[in-house]
């Protein structure tokens, strides 16, 4: 049961106003913690306040203020979909529904392993992104090529925090494989990563694909997080069609 948050009226200053959640019977220490944090998180209060599905949406919200990728008329893949906060963000920003006068219609196409609930605006399908000829069903499904790819996946944690770096990164290297075979050219591809030190060669690969790769922690990823987000631009074709990996322009 959580304490209502109180005030000091003593002239002494206010007092702490965080939610304190009391340690249930049967509930473990750091599901309190979580708990707690999640009640004073004031992301988690605005995504349920605008009504989004969760609070890793104003992830996406930063990172699109800063690059404009999510233009009107954009054909969005969202990898990893679930629960359709990124969908719902991509599906204002491109104009999927045709609700904005005079801006191009996109679309937004989302796909995850498990059923998510239907989207306004938005396609989803169930499908494993890692299997035969998913690049396929994605174009068949966007009827052509995509102008984004992105992703907030992250492998089950472990509890080993190497173990999951390594795990996360081979994600995004999937990911980005796929995004190869389905980007328009001068596409763009955004994609959860952990800091751990393994990124390097995910970053060459990038750097062959994409005219500029940026490494960026939007403020709506949690401060004690070692995530951050990959921001590649300017899709020029496959990695393999021979270019160096000083043809790209790396920032942080």
């Amino acid at each position: 049961m959580a304490k209502t948050p109180t005030r000091n009226t003593s002239g002494r200053g206010a007092r702490d106003l965080r939610v304190r959640v009391r340690t249930a019977k049967g509930r473990k220490l750091s599901s309190t913690l979580w708990l707690e944090r999640q009640l004073n998180d004031p992301y988690v209060q605005r995504a349920q306040k605008e009504g989004f599905r969760g609070r890793a949406a104003f992830k996406i919200i930063e990172l699109d203020d800063k690059y404009r990728f999510l233009v009107p008329g954009a054909r969005v893949v969202d990898l990893g979909c679930a629960p359709g906060g990124w969908c719902q963000v991509a599906v204002e920003r491109v104009n999927a529904q045709g609700t904005r006068a005079g801006k191009k219609r996109g679309r937004v196409l989302g796909v995850d392993l498990q059923e998510v609930e239907p989207i306004a605006g938005a396609e989803i399908h169930v499908l494993d992104f890692l299997s035969d000829g998913a690049d396929a069903k994605v174009k068949a499904w966007l009827g052509g090529k995509a102008d984004v790819v992105m992703s907030d996946m992250a492998a089950s944690a472990s509890g080993h925090k190497g173990t999951d770096h390594l795990r996360i990164i081979a994600l995004c290297e999937a990911a980005a494989e796929l995004a190869f075979d389905v980007l328009e050219i001068g596409g763009t591809f955004v994609a959860k990563v952990l800091a751990g030190g393994a990124e390097s060669e995910l970053q060459m690969l990038l750097k062959r694909a994409f005219a500029k790769v940026a490494h960026v922690k939007p403020p709506a990823s949690r401060s004690d997080s070692s995530e951050k987000f990959v921001v590649a631009t300017g899709f020029r074709g496959h990695p393999t069609d021979g270019r160096s990996p000083e043809g790209g322009q790396a920032e942080k």
